[in-house]
């Protein structure tokens, strides 16, 4: 049974002074940082990039991309809608909203055509939990063109010296915090690197923040290694993943 949606509304207006009080300007940095490498995007998925900083750019560096977002919150899709149409007319015609939990989210059979070459989850993905992801990716494989990218940004805790620690109660905290506001119930960071790697990805570059804590990867994907089968999609990743922090 999914567990209840996290109610991102309330938050969806001061969320990115909250960035900017808790991180400065290393969220946007982190989000912003692979634009000069996505030119060449044609048809894109962007799931949960909230208030749409991340789109609007998106849809200037790339004139053609035709762009299928997805998000939960009415509040967000309210300000990135806006953010879109501030672009004109041309730009929000390369828009399609649909507002969805993507844990549930069948797509439908008109959904995409042409299959996606870009799919991007800008600190997202630590809103699900293990059997979340791997639901995920096992649903959006079939839309992939060989070869597509998927760019994650996303906390992580790095292993050894004095980051660790801190990272983790940063974390922790980070979870705590948007429990208390959103109702989020994930209190620990998802294995996304091994479920990508499972699901028929392979990391191609990554690049690192505030001493690991930040990172932004770009992962490719390879069609025909694919490892993930329905048994995995259903019963989720077969390792047992470091805990709660």
């Amino acid at each position: 049974m999914t567990k209840p949606a996290p109610n991102f509304d309330f938050i969806a207006r001061p969320y990115r002074w909250f960035e900017y009080l808790t991180f400065g300007p290393y969220l946007e940095r982190c989000r912003f940082s692979r634009l000069p490498e996505i030119t060449g995007a044609r048809r894109a998925l962007v799931i949960g990039d909230g208030d749409g900083r991340f789109l609007t750019r998106l849809l200037q560096s790339n004139p053609d991309v035709l762009v299928d977002v997805i998000d939960l919150s009415p509040g967000m899709l309210k300000l990135l809608e806006q953010r879109v149409r501030n672009l004109g007319t041309e730009a929000h015609s390369r828009v399609a909203i649909h507002r969805a939990d993507v844990r549930d989210f069948s797509p439908p059979e008109s959904f995409t055509a042409t299959g996606y070459d870009l799919v991007v989850t800008h600190f997202f993905l630590d809103c699900l939990t293990h059997l979340d992801l791997s639901r995920l990716t096992a649903t959006l494989r079939p839309h992939l063109v060989p070869g597509a990218r998927w760019l994650v940004s996303e906390f992580q805790v790095p292993e050894g010296g004095i980051v660790e620690p801190l990272s983790r109660f940063l974390v922790r905290s980070l979870y705590r915090a948007f429990g208390i506001l959103t109702g989020l119930e994930v209190r620990e960071l998802p294995a996304w690197d091994m479920l990508l790697e499972r699901s028929g990805f392979s990391r191609f570059d990554e690049r690192s923040w505030l001493g690991g804590l930040l990172t932004s990867e770009i992962w490719t994907f390879m069609a025909t290694s694919a490892a993930a089968d329905d048994s995995y999609a259903k019963d989720g990743p077969s390792f047992s993943p470091a805990g709660p922090f």
